[in-house]
This record gives structure tokens, sequence and C-alpha cells, in this order.
């Protein structure tokens, strides 16, 4: 019997490879302003961040978001991104 093989990804902010379900993804489109991803399919570049407010507070601080995505982050953004760490 052959297990299905889970899909790690990299979080941000402590660099620790995780399961994909485990992460919360933000999304940027070709066009158009970066978002977070809530079901993990939007098409764009996506970076991946632990639902730990110390992960999200580190990758704010060093702004890996901004480099990782090669765009500006809104604190919007980094706001709706705490909320959804809240409701987990």
């Amino acid at each position: 019997m052959q297990t299905k093989k889970v899909p790690l990804r990299k979080c941000l902010g402590c660099q620790a490879m995780k399961d994909k379900r485990e992460l919360i993804r933000i999304v940027k489109p070709s066009e158009g302003d970066v978002f977070v991803d809530l079901n993990g399919k939007a098409n764009g570049r996506g970076a991946y961040i632990c639902k730990d407010k110390k992960c999200l507070n580190d990758a704010k601080k060093k702004k890996v978001l901004e480099r990782n995505l090669k765009a500006n982050i809104s604190e919007e953004l980094y706001q709706k991104l705490e909320e959804q760490m809240n409701d987990e």
C-alpha cells in the first residue's frame, strides 16, 4: 500500500518545514494586491507562515514577506493574519 505524500512548506518566520495544511498561505497574484489565501488554491506566488504570532512578528520585523513576494505588505494584511491566528 502506498502512503500519500504530504506537501511540506517552509514557514518564513521560524524557517521550519511543516505540513502545508498547518500553515497560512499569503498570495501575490500576477495582477492585484497581496491577500490571505484561506483554501490554499489561489493562483500566484505563495508564501507560508505558521499559525503562531511569534513567527508573524519575526517575519514582520525582518520584512521577509515583502522580500519573498516582492511586494509591499500593508498593515491591514498583517492584522488579517493575526485575526486568522486568533480564530485557530
